[in-house]
């Protein structure tokens, strides 16, 4: 706390300071290290498959014969609305007409381009992005519900080093995964609230300045204060169902309200584009043409961008977890959210092409001078557009709650030792110094600079989740070689806490 408090006095004293820095330390190690990242981003990738069809594919997260503890429509939308649900919304139509228009290594604005800038879409919010989710919680709620022991980061760790080592680098590593999480919030949120502020500008004609900056953050952070007072299976539940009913609308509206058969037609060739194309793209750095700085500039900001919010997603992807079998896990966090988002892509990509390509045009202009503005320039072409667009801007909003509840929920469980319901007084301390850094962040306006402090607790952070993976499968083999074992020890520890209960009790 001291720590996180003491970098957002920074940023409110001096802002430009402390963005400065966090956008040099990170773009040193982007443009030093990037194979390192790449590589290890595959590498989750490759153990995700593993961990679905190997030999612990039905090892249950939980007792053997325990059901899960939420339905599975809800599941889903919970971690799908924590891991990036914003995201899809500020870089739908955006990032397809990026690559489009400039695709790395090949002329722009051609249809061999509008296919390639899906696939590059789908690569940076694909599979790869929701295996780093997946091992991350993974390796959580197997020690959480599997072995019975604390929902911490560094609980797997202490598997790989004994005794006093394991206890100060499980220490070390707490606190990298709380800075972690806090940064990726605090930067993340700036960027969704500079995305509120353009749909209520386009909306209602509100002002586009960081008074209105000011009152879109002091609304969010009254909203998730109040959400956070409640349970996961009420406040983080209801309004992640209500985000998935509006997401899933917006897109029907503009799959049916648009060009709907070339958007169908995008989707399925974008299937067969990216998983043809998932093996060659995963180790694509463009060395020999020169295009390092793309590659560090996109695909290694996003896969970093997903390390950053790992220990976020990772505790709370596995607090909702309990009861499914490690199969049923990876489908659902990593293949069905992968699915979802290549048809949202392809519809609000897919569109954004059509009206370049087909239609009048006008779209790239709009989304290359104001990036935030473009879900709602894109909505302007669609019927009953006021509408939407004001819709657009709720849900925004109501992604950013959830998120922040998460974020707040899950740094409250990290700092009280894993208890899977933390007291309100720490989740309330941990939102005020969240919307401290939002705020430091939210001054200077500027997506670049939510982008460097989101990623700037992951670059450490990924040597903990290499330390966790190692810890988790030197453990899980035991469950083949030793099964008898591991069920004596799910006895004498009462096999998996109930999460309705306090370590008090």
């Amino acid at each position: 706390m001291v720590l996180c408090l003491s970098i957002g006095v920074w940023g409110v004293i001096s802002p430009e300071s402390m963005t400065g820095s966090a956008q040099s330390f990170t773009s040193y190690l982007l443009n030093g290290a990037g194979w390192m990242w790449l590589a290890l981003c595959s590498f989750f990738l490759l153990l995700s498959a593993y961990m679905a069809f190997g030999p612990y594919a039905n090892i249950r997260l939980g007792r053997d014969n325990e059901e899960p503890e939420f339905g599975t429509g809800s599941w889903i939308a919970m971690l799908f609305a924590g891991g990036m649900g914003s995201g899809l919304l500020v870089w739908g139509a955006a990032e397809p007409m990026y690559h489009f228009v400039s695709p790395p290594g090949m002329e722009g604005e051609t249809p061999a381009a509008a296919r390639e800038a899906l696939v590059i879409t789908n690569l940076h919010w694909g599979l790869h992005a929701w295996s780093i989710y997946g091992c991350c919680a993974l390796v959580i709620a197997y020690f959480t519900f599997r072995r019975g022991q604390s929902s911490m980061i560094s609980t797997p760790i202490k598997h790989v080093f004994k005794g006093r080592t394991g206890e100060n680098v499980g220490k070390a590593a707490d606190i990298l995964g709380v800075i972690s999480v806090v940064f990726g919030l605090a930067g993340s949120l700036a960027m969704g609230a500079l995305a509120v502020r353009s749909g209520m500008y386009y909306a209602f004609d509100t002002p586009q300045d960081n008074t209105m900056s000011m009152i879109i953050l002091a609304a969010l952070f009254v909203s998730y204060m109040l959400s956070a007072t409640t349970g996961v299976d009420k406040g983080i539940k209801i309004l992640s169902n209500i985000n998935m009913i509006l997401t899933v609308a917006i897109m029907l509206m503009v799959i049916f309200a648009g060009p709907t058969a070339f958007i169908l037609e995008a989707f399925v060739d974008s299937i067969g584009q990216y998983f043809s194309a998932i093996i060659t793209k995963s180790f694509t750095l463009y060395p020999f043409e020169g295009l390092q700085g793309w590659t560090s500039g996109w695909t290694l900001t996003y896969l970093i961008w997903w390390l950053a919010w790992g220990p976020f997603i990772g505790i709370f992807v596995a607090r909702i977890s309990r009861g499914r079998t490690i199969r049923e896990f990876i489908f659902g966090v990593v293949l069905v959210p992968t699915l979802f988002s290549m048809l949202w892509f392809a519809a609000f990509g897919g569109a954004g092409f059509y009206i370049e390509m087909y239609g009048g045009g006008g779209l790239k202009e709009i989304i290359f001078e104001d990036v935030f503005a473009a879900l709602f320039a894109f909505l302007g072409y669609f019927p009953g557009s006021t509408l939407l667009a004001a819709l657009a801007a709720l849900l925004l909003f109501i992604f950013l709650v959830t998120s922040a509840d998460s974020g707040t929920f899950v740094l409250s469980m990290m700092t009280t030792d894993g208890n899977l319901n933390p007291p309100i007084i720490q989740k309330m301390i941990w939102g005020i110094l969240i919307a401290v850094l939002t705020f430091s962040t939210l001054v200077t306006e500027s997506v670049t600079v939510a982008k460097a402090m989101a990623i700037t607790g992951a670059i450490p952070f990924a040597v903990i989740v290499c330390l966790q993976v190692v810890g988790f499968l030197r453990e899980i083999r035991r469950e083949i070689t030793e099964p008898e074992t591991i069920e004596a020890r799910g006895e004498a520890e009462g096999k998996a806490p109930d999460p309705a209960e306090t370590p008090a009790q």
